[in-house]
């Protein structure tokens, strides 16, 4: 079973993130819960996911790149 700070790391590492009434991109709110070593985790985990994500995808895009290309052509 994952410990708290886990779930919290697994929920950062997420590719989704809110967006405010305006459209910006907020941070994920379990970011704030976490302390600067689980920031790190974080973001390592975060990078192999979005690496792993372009290895799958026939144009080698993460989900992150197709967000990004997805709101600069509207």
């Amino acid at each position: 079973m994952a410990t708290k700070n886990e779930e919290l790391i697994e929920q950062v590492v997420s590719a989704h993130r809110a967006r405010d009434v305006d459209g910006r991109v907020r941070s994920h709110h379990a970011w704030h819960d976490l302390d600067a070593a689980e920031r790190v985790e974080a973001f390592e985990q975060a990078r192999l996911s979005r690496t792993l994500e372009a290895a799958l995808d026939p144009d080698g895009l993460s989900t992150t790149v197709k967000a990004v290309l997805s709101r600069l052509r509207r």
